[in-house]
């Protein structure tokens, strides 16, 4: 069993898109992929992001097509804050997120987590994105944007996972700025991280990849 913890520098940087495509790409390697969404708020009748990681996952996956996207939430809140603040009965517990992420992956062998907002989003007034990502004991990849001013929010998101020692990659979605990201962005990145960062839309494949070589359950590629 494999997990993939995805998260980001903040809301709207693109973890549900990211998820997705992760999902489609490990399949294509032969993964019986799954999802969950932990925690979600903002819901009113229907967890969009949970059903839009549904959707992707039943295409690939047949033991996901009885549920329901709010049964890959352990949570739902319809205040659009951070847990903490939505949860205003105060009734989360990260061990009932456990127990969920627990029965999805009952019925897969690679399960791709949504975390919500970023690493430091509070679930409990001492409990973070970052502590549950921990405790999941699953592999972390950080979305980064490439809107101008990008660089500060990600060098603090990779330092708390370095003081951490947070298992982690990251790399950056190409959405905002994006015709200008290799002139005011790029450089630095390059010279600071080299060959450890890449972009979500050219490098998702062969991350895919290589977390598959780092697994040792990873199934056989189907044939094309």
């Amino acid at each position: 069993m494999a997990r993939l913890f995805v998260t980001a520098t903040g809301t709207g940087v693109g973890k549900t898109c990211a998820s997705t495509m992760l999902l489609r790409s490990f399949a294509r390697l032969g993964w019986r992929v799954g999802a969950c969404k932990p925690v979600e708020t903002g819901v009113g009748s229907i967890p969009q992001d949970a059903a839009a990681l549904l959707e992707e996952a039943q295409r690939h996956n047949p033991a996901f097509a009885g549920l329901t996207p709010r049964e890959l939430c352990a949570y739902t809140f319809s205040l659009p804050a951070a847990p903490f603040c939505a949860d205003t009965g105060k009734t989360l517990d990260p061990a009932r997120i456990l127990t969920t992420v627990e029965a999805l992956e009952r019925r897969c062998d690679l399960l791709v987590i949504e975390g919500a907002g970023g690493l430091m989003v509070p679930l409990l007034a001492d409990y973070f994105m970052i502590d549950l990502a921990r405790d999941l004991q699953a592999e972390i990849l950080l979305i980064t944007p490439s809107r101008l001013g990008c660089i500060n929010e990600t060098l603090l998101s990779l330092e708390a996972l370095r003081q951490r020692k947070l298992p982690r990659h990251w790399c950056v979605n190409l959405h905002e700025d994006a015709e200008d990201f290799n002139r005011v962005t790029r450089p630095f990145y390059d010279a600071a991280f080299g060959r450890e960062w890449w972009t979500l839309q050219e490098g998702i494949e062969s991350f895919c990849r290589d977390f598959s070589l780092r697994h040792a359950a990873a199934p056989a590629p189907r044939p094309s």
